[in-house]
């Protein structure tokens, strides 16, 4: 059984940059799993700190109006891996889930960390590039001309481990559309 990770699409994260497009992309893919009947499972990032956009009781914590009603279930986190000390792989398990596709919020660290720890786990991942988003540029890493996406898609996709798609591959590859 599949099942779709959505991560930390969370109001702080969603105001800091024009997402239209990855929302869009998002809800597309997020309305195909709920026509399958498939798990769609959201995460939060929660940070204890009161100075963090991501605090647990701020508004910037909470899951963005814009997709946060397809929610099945909600996983709380506070590390970039939607598994560690989650409770999230048993919850999988307990559905017979054995691929996660993963869309969402940061590509370079909860999207990436948490198809890496998919994998560890054995599940077969899938991991759609252009619907995630970054709040970062090429100026956050001091790399001229760096697409963040791009570039961990590509680190992904040569691992050999990780499907990485785009949205119209996914497309083509796992719905009836044409």
């Amino acid at each position: 059984m599949k099942a779709l990770l959505v991560i930390d699409v969370q109001k702080a994260l969603v105001d800091l940059g024009d997402f239209e497009e990855e929302l869009l992309l998002m809800e597309d893919i997020i309305k195909d799993f709920k026509e399958d009947e498939s798990p769609v499972i959201f995460t939060r990032h929660m940070d204890d700190e009161e100075d963090s956009p991501l605090y647990r009781e701020s508004s910037g914590s909470e899951l963005d109006s814009s997709l946060c009603e397809y929610a099945d279930y909600i996983v709380e986190k506070q590390t970039p891996s939607s598994f560690f000390n989650t409770g999230l792989d048993e919850h999988l398990e307990s559905l017979g889930v054995n691929h996660i596709f993963i869309i969402g919020f940061n590509t370079e660290f909860c999207c990436m960390f948490t198809a890496i720890a998919a994998f560890d786990r054995g599940y077969e991942v899938t991991f759609i590039e252009d619907a995630t988003g970054t709040v970062n540029d090429d100026d956050t890493y001091e790399m001229k001309g760096l697409d963040i996406r791009d570039f961990v898609g590509s680190v992904l996709h040569w691992s050999n481990v990780i499907e990485v798609l785009d949205y119209e591959e996914y497309v083509e590859e796992y719905t009836d559309e044409e």
